[in-house]
């Protein structure tokens, strides 16, 4: 395989803009598929969930491998809904570039943001596409211009449309100064042909802006430009490739996949921009139990094997299912691996070729590879596999805390074995979905990132592995903090006969002031404990964060300094030392003025003009907080922080509220003290 001519790409936007749509095309046009599959008609390739298929929306993110031009191309179409933002995270943790669809009504929208930020975090170098031109309200220009303001982005057409919604006809090629135009017949390709005249300066001008904006990447164009000579298309494509990336451009394309128009130039830019991964940095990661240290690999068939599992799928024929990004390295199937993150070792017995829910079984693993392996019985999402000689640990994935959670209860007893399986199956897949048990109720209490994410979980209980089950109101993921600094000490010591149990712990405990996570300091000076027995207070006080002193909510935004102590040479031990850091922790919150934290969701409401006072009036008494109001199209949209306590239900109120025409979205913000007299009423129960 010639790593260089690889090409690992997401398809990534925003809720409904048309990435599976784009997918399904780039399928049908690169000859993986012979038919293309609809969303609306519930047959697309890449939803293949049946939960994906009634709703016509992705929940997974599904790979495939296509070739165009003498490349291969492994595609990963992600899910657009907010709930399964950790699909987009994990799979643009480990890809090289990535297609962002816009939607040429909607523009940038709130989920466009979301997954640009992520894109940016991980460095994926991107072109856009900006989808549904033959819509009515398609604009091209307001879509870059968005681009530009909202995200940041050095947003660069490198086509302009011919005409716009129905009168979309083709589009004007920049680069090389020419018009292609679109059959109407399913399969034909574009016809090359001269710029309308109307539009002859237009293309002049668009031509000349990415010149511009290329030439400071570029001695031999600034040159050319400054001296007014002739720059030919391959040598601005060249640049164009080496900014996107660096990063530093994002080249602009436009059509519309439902209608079959511009997807061949889409896969003709990500061969010309997105890079393979020789384009890209070595990877970093550290030695095992040594996280300051840095190691790298690059991508490599010569270098020691390195790679990724960065998802975990359940099939139904093959059990657990590992998705490996290959980094360096080259493995035979039938050779053992090592997972540096759990020390075990891991036999390669078979590995495939993903095509959607489909597999082809391939001999081994290269550098630049996107493959799945069964039966990996000790790897979890984010753990890396190596050689046990050259070990690597690469980094983990950081996932977001849920929100919202459900109590479930088998409807029989026979179903509460099946109940446990599907559970655990499930929490292995989806790093966002938490099982566990209420030490009151007994009851088995599932978290996830929104209603809808919890809605599809329960339906797959009851599909995939046969359980009724029934299911209690929906909760909030409400968490504890503290609002000042407390000392306090925590001794336990018990005599009875023969050995005690000696451990004693003094904690100064603080807020965060960005409230978030927690952080632990060890300031033991003179050996007063020994490390072994920081260690165990260190377990035990985190045992503890998980359930706070007014309802038993997890902690948030607490800083822990063990700074004093005490340990008996022959009582003390691990778990004394556990149970005197929970005792001081616990003693340490009463003091600290403990309060309740509440999930605030950032919501943005699309409504038509009539609607706005309604809209507003109803997100106010909802206890939301109106942040400000924009006018996109003809529609107002109208941005506020509300409590997730309030917002349950709020799809049909807004419904029946606008008659149908309003819609939103909502996701996780952050957390806010909860009011007096909401706490009262949440700890009432």
């Amino acid at each position: 395989m010639d790593i260089t001519r690889l090409r690992n790409i997401g398809i990534a936007a925003h809720i409904d803009a048309g990435k599976t749509t784009t997918s399904e095309r780039i399928l049908y046009y690169t000859g993986r598929n012979y038919k293309i599959g609809e969303v609306h008609e519930g047959a697309a390739t890449m939803d293949w969930m049946e939960q994906e298929r009634e709703r016509g929306i992705t929940i997974t993110s599904a790979a495939t491998t296509c070739v165009w031009r003498d490349h291969t191309i492994n595609l990963i179409d992600t899910p657009g809904h907010v709930d399964f933002t950790v699909e987009v995270e994990r799979s643009l943790r480990v890809l090289d570039g990535a297609v962002a669809v816009f939607c040429a009504v909607g523009g940038v929208e709130p989920q466009s943001e979301t997954v640009w930020r992520q894109a940016d975090r991980y460095h994926v170098p991107r072109i856009a596409f900006i989808n549904k031109m033959d819509r009515i309200g398609a604009d091209f220009d307001a879509v870059v211009a968005a681009m530009r303001e909202k995200l940041g982005a050095n947003a660069i057409p490198v086509q302009i449309p011919i005409g716009a919604e129905e009168d979309f006809i083709g589009v004007v090629d920049l680069l090389e100064q020419k018009a292609v135009m679109f059959s109407r017949e399913l399969g034909q390709p574009p016809v090359p042909t001269a710029i309308p005249a109307s539009m002859v300066e237009a293309a002049k001008a668009g031509r000349d802006a990415i010149i511009e904006a290329i030439s400071d990447f570029s001695d031999d164009i600034m040159t050319l430009y400054l001296e007014g000579r002739e720059i030919s298309a391959a040598l601005i494509r060249k640049v164009l490739r080496e900014a996107t990336i660096a990063l530093k451009v994002v080249p602009v394309l436009c059509g519309s996949a439902f209608k079959n128009k511009g997807v061949e130039m889409v896969l003709d830019a990500v061969v010309d921009y997105l890079p393979s991964p020789t384009d890209l940095p070595p990877v970093h990661g550290s030695r095992p139990g040594e996280p300051r240290s840095v190691v790298e690999r690059r991508s490599d068939p010569n270098e020691p094997f390195t790679a990724l599992a960065f998802k975990v799928a359940v099939d139904p024929f093959l059990g657990k299912l590992i998705f490996l990004r290959v980094y360096s390295g080259r493995m035979e199937k039938g050779s053992t691996l090592y997972n540096s993150t759990s020390g075990e070792r891991e036999r390669i017995g078979r590995i495939m070729r993903m095509h959607s829910n489909k597999r082809e079984d391939i001999d081994s693993l290269e550098a630049g590879m996107i493959v799945a392996v069964p039966s990996l019985k000790h790897t979890r999402t984010g753990d890396t596999l190596c050689l046990e000689n050259s070990p690597i640990v690469l980094e983990n994935l950081v996932f977001p805390e849920s929100v919202i959670s459900l109590s479930v209860e088998p409807a029989t007893q026979g179903d509460k074995m099946k109940l446990s399986k599907g559970l655990s199956a499930l929490a292995d897949e989806d790093p966002t979905f938490r099982v566990r048990t209420d030490e009151e109720s007994g009851q088995t209490i599932i978290s996830g990132m929104g209603e809808l994410h919890l809605e599809i979980i329960v339906d797959r209980l009851k599909r995939e592995f046969g359980v009724d089950v029934r299911v209690g109101r929906p909760q909030v993921a409400y968490r504890e903090a503290i609002r000042k600094a407390a000392t306090a000490e925590g001794k336990y010591i018990r005599q009875s006969g023969g050995r005690g149990q000696y451990g004693h712990v003094v904690f100064e405990i603080e807020p965060l002031t960005e409230g978030r996570g927690y952080e632990f300091e060890d300031r033991i000076v003179g050996g007063v404990i020994p490390k072994e027995y920081i260690a165990a207070a260190q377990k035990g006080l985190e045992e503890a964060i998980q359930s706070g002193i007014l309802g038993g909510y997890p902690v948030i935004g607490i800083k822990v300094s063990l700074v004093d102590g005490s340990y008996h040479e022959v009582d003390s031990s691990d778990m004394a030392f556990k149970i005197a850091a929970s005792m001081g922790f616990k003693e340490a919150m009463k003091k600290a003025g403990p309060i309740l934290m509440e999930p605030i969701m950032s919501v943005e409401v699309v409504t038509p003009e009539d609607y706005v006072g309604d809209v507003i009036g109803d997100l106010s008494s909802r206890r939301g907080r109106i942040e400000g109001m924009d006018m996109r199209a003809n529609a107002r949209i109208i941005k506020a922080y509300v409590p997730l306590a309030s917002m349950f239900g709020y799809a049909t109120d807004l419904r029946s509220k606008t008659s149908g025409r309003a819609n939103y979205t909502m996701q996780f913000d952050h957390y806010d003290p909860t009011p007096a007299e909401v706490t009262e009423k949440v700890l009432k129960g």
